[in-house]
């Protein structure tokens, strides 16, 4: 550290200390940032009180390599603002070269989502056990049902296990959900889904103990806890349960991952991201375009199969 450096450094601490009343721990931040910034610019040759606005980038992309988080780039990028203003409000500088540069956006992880052969493995299994008789059973019948309904709807599953009893005297495919906010809207029902409906109605009325009143609980899936319907917590320890029958990893099965596979096979096979939007009941699409990756890797799949040029073989990557 060159003597000006040093003397530079130590002048925007004090600032920070005296002026902005920073923490000893933010102090200690800072000067630990910014000394690891003078540590990559002395490999370039350059200084910290001249560094320009390339020096800078290159030490961010430095960063990345490094494997810092985006949140961690941010922060050393706040240090770098904070002290190149410094610098320019005491006539040190006569620019700021960190103006123009971006602090790295953090990554959204992508939704955790099923294949649609585990799909089929986990719905298969559910209604194999539907079908067996004896105690339990329609529990078993219930709990086709609540999948049933979840993959063919993507409904959240606090509207899931809160649909009310009056869902089962509904006709035609259509079913309407009240989502966040109490908005409605419309989602479709598939044909297993329309029949586990009508076998759960009919095992209601068949299968429920003596001197239970499911028929006149205004809810479809009633419960004694204190909300009157099933608790989501006890759907998604059940669904993890079956999982495990159904041969699948139970870490990676839950009611949202099913949420997400509605939405990703949706995409897959053609869906506009606008009509998964409606139907997963997102009031902006901005929370929608977490699935914009499997558009990207539709499209590429179509421009390989079907561009003219793909089907000479030629490499369009």
């Amino acid at each position: 550290m060159s003597r000006q450096d040093h003397a530079r450094l130590e002048g925007f601490l004090e600032m920070m200390s005296a002026e902005r009343g920073a923490a000893m721990n933010t102090l200690a931040s800072y000067e630990h940032d910014l000394t690891d910034l003078m540590s990559f610019l002395s490999s370039r040759h350059a200084s910290l009180t001249e560094a320009t606005t390339a020096d800078l980038s290159a030490y961010l992309a430095h960063l990345s390599a490094q494997g810092f988080a985006a949140s961690s780039q941010a922060r050393r990028l706040s240090a770098l603002r904070q002290f190149y203003k410094f610098l320019y409000s005491e006539g040190v500088r006569t620019d700021d070269p960190t103006g123009i540069l971006d602090a790295p956006r953090k990554g959204r992880s992508l939704p955790k989502t099923m294949s649609v052969a585990s799909v089929t493995a986990l719905l298969a299994k559910a209604a194999e056990e539907a079908s067996l008789e004896g105690p339990g059973q329609l529990g078993r019948i219930r709990m086709h049902l609540l999948l049933e309904l979840l993959y063919a709807t993507g409904m959240r599953v606090s509207e899931l296990v809160s649909l009310p009893a009056k869902v089962l005297r509904h006709e035609g495919r259509f079913l309407m959900i009240r989502g966040k906010g109490n908005k409605d809207r419309v989602v479709l029902l598939s044909r297993t889904a329309i029949e586990a409906m009508e076998r759960y109605d009919e095992a209601r009325k068949a299968l429920a103990p003596k001197g239970k009143s499911d028929e006149e609980s205004p809810w479809l899936f009633p419960s004694a806890g204190k909300e009157g319907h099933l608790p989501r917590q006890v759907f998604a320890r059940d669904l993890k349960d079956i999982a495990i029958r159904a041969g699948l990893t139970p870490s990676a099965v839950s009611p949202h991952v099913l949420r997400h596979a509605f939405a990703s096979h949706l995409l897959q096979n053609g869906a506009d991201l606008r009509a998964v939007q409606e139907l997963l009941g997102h009031s902006d699409i901005s929370t929608t375009q977490i699935y914009t990756h499997v558009l990207e890797e539709r499209l590429q799949e179509l421009v390989q199969t079907h561009h003219p040029l793909a089907k000479q073989g030629k490499n369009l990557d």
